[in-house]
């Protein structure tokens, strides 16, 4: 069953997150560290006052209500999502699915530009995943990605779309290739702009070239300074959600940081987004209490990661975006061995947030992917 859907948090559950943000105990700080520490103090003050004084929840609520907005029982599951359709006489339908710390409002920049053409549009479906924003949250084992792209299959079906696309990066990104692995009868094509760091093509040692092996160091260089938050959330996340959930600021210091440290900003994280998209997506997981919901899907995707056996293969065309600040960049050739990759951009600017940094140059990656295969 599918009905609309409206937003219209409580106003005591903001009145409280008022009062908790004005109650804040802070943490001293290392002289002239900036980030170098984690999520800087001196930020994080300004950002908190804006948040008590200036920021609106309920201007965000206006702008995801000015989309059509539902909610959809998926075997058993309560699955919020927007539905757009596209202004052309015939739209292709596209699921995008957004990754963590992120929520379906990374992608409202998308909806016009790949929506609005008369002569090529979308029919978008942006659902929120599992466990994040007002979808509800899985109480049992076995909630990965795998799992949720069933989920979204059966979305898929029950809209009516027998063959559609898929789009995503970061756990989205993860989603849609199993998507790709499970359904590829029905999938028409997938667009990513991040491959998962799990993510290992069968190869014959003879295989691995410089590239590979260049690409893999890099990746433990990066884990070893930048991955603590992830081993935290695929082993113990709800020790972590305990100080989370409780209060706005260490929220917000956690999710904040990954959007300083992710994001094409050059030093400086406002250079890319406003107080207000960042408070935004913050507060949406504040206000659905969702912070360990979310993280423990690390935990369930670290018990079936993207390591494919000799008969593994995303057989849909696949597209790959590659923003030069992404976490993971893989060699074309390197992920070929797993990815029916047949669009391959490399992209001027951006980072892991690309629908929210450079909305235009991913829309304009995606139109054209789907283009060729239309």
């Amino acid at each position: 069953m599918i009905e609309p859907y409206f937003v219209n948090v409580d106003q005591e559950i903001l009145d409280d997150l008022n009062l908790r943000i004005k109650n804040s105990r802070w943490p001293d700080e290392i002289n002239n560290s900036n980030w170098n520490y984690g999520a800087n103090l001196s930020y994080m003050k300004e950002l908190s006052s804006y948040w008590l004084n200036d920021f609106s929840w309920k201007k965000i609520e206006s702008e995801i209500n000015s989309f059509p907005n539902f909610m959809a029982d998926i075997d058993g599951h309560q699955i919020h999502f927007l539905h757009i359709r596209g202004k052309s006489k015939k739209s292709i339908p596209l699921i995008i699915t957004h990754g963590w710390p992120g929520s379906f409002i990374e992608m409202l920049k998308l909806i016009p530009l790949l929506t609005n053409d008369e002569n090529f549009s979308f029919d978008l479906v942006i659902p929120s995943v599992i466990g994040f924003g007002f979808s509800s949250k899985c109480v049992e084992t076995g909630c990965d990605n795998a799992y949720v792209a069933d989920l979204w299959h059966k979305l898929m079906l029950e809209l009516g779309y027998k063959k559609y696309g898929a789009q995503g990066g970061d756990i989205g990104s993860g989603i849609s290739t199993r998507l790709g692995m499970k359904y590829p009868e029905h999938i028409i094509g997938i667009h990513l702009n991040y491959v998962s760091d799990s993510f290992k093509p069968y190869l014959k040692e003879k295989e691995i070239s410089e590239d590979v092996i260049k690409y893999n160091q890099g990746l433990e260089e990066w884990s070893a300074k930048e991955a603590g938050y992830a081993y935290i959330q695929s082993t113990k996340p709800i020790t972590l959600a305990y100080g989370l959930n409780d209060s706005p600021i260490g929220l917000c210091a956690w999710i904040v940081e990954k959007f300083n440290s992710w994001s094409d900003n050059e030093g400086n994280l406002e250079n890319i987004f406003t107080k207000d998209e960042i408070l935004a997506n913050i507060t949406l997981y504040w206000v659905t209490q969702s912070i360990h919901s979310s993280v423990r899907i690390y935990n369930e995707n670290s018990k079936n990661p993207m390591k494919f056996g000799v008969n593994d293969f995303v057989k849909p065309p696949v597209a790959y975006a590659n923003f030069p600040k992404e976490l993971s960049k893989p060699p074309r050739a390197y992920m070929s061995k797993g990815y029916n990759v047949t669009q391959w951009t490399n992209m001027s600017k951006g980072g892991h947030f690309a629908a929210m940094e450079k909305p235009s140059l991913l829309a304009e990656d995606i139109i054209k992917f789907y283009k060729t295969i239309e």
